[in-house]
């Protein structure tokens, strides 16, 4: 990731948890970490049930020195894919909730909009209740319009500016091998002299 990707994703990552414990409403534990350790940062808490369940902010896709041109996208995932081992489980802690999950690929300009409604996709599922899940603050690219049945969704920007991304460099690729096939055409047949 360039420097200023890892900046960026740092400011986000460290708002985000702060706003989303104070939403929460219930004691979260944010570890703080290295984020290249293999322990990365994430807010965890526990449930009505005393499961512990946590959040993790990542980059998805970021730009590097080989691909500076790549977007930066995010992805919050929820009970999924972090590394939760170095959480304080505290008393009464009855495990790790493994009964949902949920992941949320977007932009960096989306995350902080979308607290809200991840807080109270997180309170819905806590109650275990086809309580109200607002509409999302921006549209979703998902199977199924149900809240409480959403696993992964993207926000509909984030999909399209990968897909941009993607197919900009199918183009460079595409014209590259054709670039290779012409000089190879071109240059790697011997030319023979015409017949009288």
């Amino acid at each position: 990731m360039t420097p200023d990707a890892i900046r960026i994703l740092s400011q986000l990552r460290t708002e985000f948890y702060s706003l989303f414990a104070d939403a929460m409403k219930v004691p979260v534990n944010i570890s703080i970490t290295n984020s290249y350790s293999s322990n990365p940062p994430v807010a965890s808490w526990l449930d009505n049930q005393q499961k512990l369940n946590y959040v993790h902010v990542f980059a998805y896709t970021a730009p590097d020195e080989l691909v500076p041109k790549r977007p930066l996208i995010l992805r919050i995932a929820i009970n999924k894919g972090a590394y939760v081992g170095m959480t304080k489980r505290g008393k009464g802690c009855q495990g790790l909730n493994r009964s949902w999950y949920f992941e949320l690929t977007l932009l960096p300009e989306e995350i902080l909009d979308f607290l809200p409604w991840l807080v109270n996709l997180v309170k819905s599922k806590d109650k275990s209740s086809a309580s109200f899940v607002p509409n999302s603050p921006y549209p979703l690219d998902c199977k199924t319009s149900n809240a409480q049945l959403i696993r992964n969704a993207w926000t509909q920007e984030a999909s399209s500016r990968l897909s941009k991304q993607l197919l900009a460099a199918q183009q460079q690729q595409e014209a590259a091998l054709c670039l290779n096939t012409s000089k190879r055409l071109l240059f790697g047949r011997s030319i023979s002299s015409p017949k009288v």
